[in-house]
């Protein structure tokens, strides 16, 4: 198994991508540390996980707070011996479908606050630990491309772009020390999508902005999750994983 022996916590790990990351982790043989601020969310998805055989923990954790986010890695380093990958999957509260013209600054500056704080606050609380072990492997969700026209993505474009710009920061610091810093990009996952009607629309557009003609699905992105996380990457850092069907040229 890729992943065995491994601990990797995932924020957001109620969340559908969270889920389906979680469960791709364990099938590889990770202890996946679901970390969120709704229990019964994270406990379903660890029911999930141990059903399948594989192992979960829980834990209630505010991803924007520091102090919350720096004691439970701790306590998942204390506990059980190692803090090995950490992947921040916690929405931002973006607003889509209005043009900025029209945008209130609230909304607009949400998801770019949100990303930048909760990124450099998990992955700092990660790399404290991956230090003093000499290895770890930091995942990074988003990426971002040209942004397509008439979408109306609000801040969420910034809010990518500013993710990269401190993932590349990471890598630099941290790669003396072992440590991976490694982006997934995507166009979408219209899996995560609530409404029928609405999910196929998306999935529609994204599908023809693509050269193979289909979004990513939950399931590509967990298993493009663990490669990234795996010793088959290895030696890939400072990137970013392209599993936008190409939809991204770069």
């Amino acid at each position: 198994m890729l992943l065995e022996g491994r601990n990797a916590v995932i924020y957001g790990g109620g969340g559908a991508i969270g889920g389906a990351v979680a469960e791709a982790f364990a099938r590889e043989g990770a202890r996946v540390h679901l970390a969120g601020r709704t229990l019964e969310r994270l406990e379903a998805v660890a029911e999930r996980v141990r059903s399948a055989g594989g192992a979960a923990e829980t834990a209630v954790v505010d991803a924007l707070d520091e102090g919350a986010v720096e004691a439970h890695a701790d306590a998942v380093a204390t506990r059980f011996g190692s803090l090995d990958v950490s992947f921040n999957l916690i929405s931002h509260g973006d607003v889509q479908g209005t043009a900025l013209a029209e945008m209130s600054l609230a909304d607009f500056e949400r998801p770019v606050i949100t990303a930048v704080r909760t990124m450099f606050v998990t992955t700092r609380a990660a790399a404290r630990h991956m230090m003093r072990q000499r290895s770890g492997v930091i995942l990074v969700f988003g990426g971002y491309g040209d942004p397509p026209r008439n979408h109306h993505l609000g801040g969420l474009q910034v809010a990518f772009q500013a993710q990269e710009a401190l993932r590349r920061n990471l890598a630099a610091e941290l790669g003396p020390h072992g440590i991976r810093v490694v982006t997934l990009q995507t166009s979408g996952i219209p899996e995560v999508i609530a409404s029928t009607e609405f999910r196929e629309r998306i999935e529609g557009q994204i599908a023809a902005g693509t050269l193979l003609g289909r979004a990513a699905t939950l399931a590509d992105v967990g298993n493009a999750a663990v490669f990234a996380a795996s010793d088959w990457a290895a030696s890939m850092t400072a990137t970013k994983l392209n599993i936008s069907g190409g939809s991204f040229l770069d």
